[in-house]
């Protein structure tokens, strides 16, 4: 990792499924002698290790009797995944910021989780953030080894571009359908097997729901979510009530926890007259 002492732990960002976490491995066998991987997600052993207090010396111990042995300090790379699941880890990379920073983090964390997560203390100017997004379709491209076909578009060779614009328009109906999920990517990859492709991408939807309700509070209720709306550097949640709903509790948790800024109302009569039903 970078050697600059005003470095900042750095948070990569995204989607369920998008390709964080390999990333962040495969940087540490490339980069590192060592790396300390932690994973978050229904880890109630490093929930507890966290939230004791936030001695750094205390947490490497442990973390040092997690991984088996004993950590060197200029040579491992610490991984924390799904941070957003344990609240006081992320609380506590600011502790580690600027009481220990020659130790070397990076974290992967859900969108949604870090986004919504509520009532935590959070690390403000002590991270960075990079978002990871997926395959784009020129990464598409290269994935099905048509290289060629994407620096020709690079070079800004339009004539010759034209030749083969069956064979362009043949793959961008391919990335319409596939999409950029590397999972979906590879297998279609492999296998050529449109079915399959449609099969792992609603396994993908699915992960995203049980996802939603993850960051439901559990104390007074639950506030569902129907939609999310990716505005910028913003996640924005949406519910959606019908008429004869609009005293449901989840509909007032949902207001005390994400105080939206709008509340909009369309009869139901008037909408299914508006798309014809």
């Amino acid at each position: 990792m970078e050697k600059r002492s005003d470095r900042k732990l750095l948070v990569i960002r995204g989607a369920r499924q998008v390709g964080k976490t390999w990333l962040l491995k495969e940087f540490g066998r490339i980069a590192f002698k060592e790396t300390v991987y932690v994973n978050f997600d229904n880890n109630p052993q490093m929930k507890e290790l966290f939230s004791a207090d936030m001695r750094i010396e205390r947490i490497i111990t442990g973390l040092e009797l997690y991984s088996g042995h004993k950590i060197e300090l200029e040579d491992t790379l610490f991984i924390f995944d799904a941070i957003q699941e344990v609240p006081q880890a992320l609380a506590s990379l600011k502790y580690f910021r600027e009481d220990a920073p020659q130790y070397q983090i990076v974290c992967a964390g859900s969108l949604l989780g870090i986004a919504l997560h509520q009532g935590t203390s959070f690390p403000v100017g002590k991270v960075e953030f990079l978002d990871l997004y997926p395959f784009s379709h020129r990464e598409f491209l290269m994935a099905l080894g048509k290289n060629r076909f994407d620096t020709l578009l690079e070079d800004g060779d339009f004539e010759l571009a034209i030749t083969f614009r069956m064979e362009y328009m043949d793959l961008l109906k391919q990335y319409y359908y596939v999409g950029g999920m590397p999972e979906v990517v590879m297998s279609f990859v492999k296998k050529k097997d449109f079915n399959e492709v449609r099969k792992i991408q609603s396994d993908i939807l699915d992960s995203y729901v049980q996802d939603f309700s993850k960051h439901a509070p559990n104390d007074r209720g639950s506030a569902e979510v129907d939609f999310v709306i990716d505005s910028g550097s913003q996640i924005i949640p949406l519910e959606v009530k019908a008429e004869t709903n609009l005293k449901a509790k989840s509909l007032k948790v949902y207001v005390e926890k994400y105080k939206p800024s709008y509340l909009s109302g369309r009869p139901l009569p008037i909408i299914k007259k508006r798309i014809g039903c």
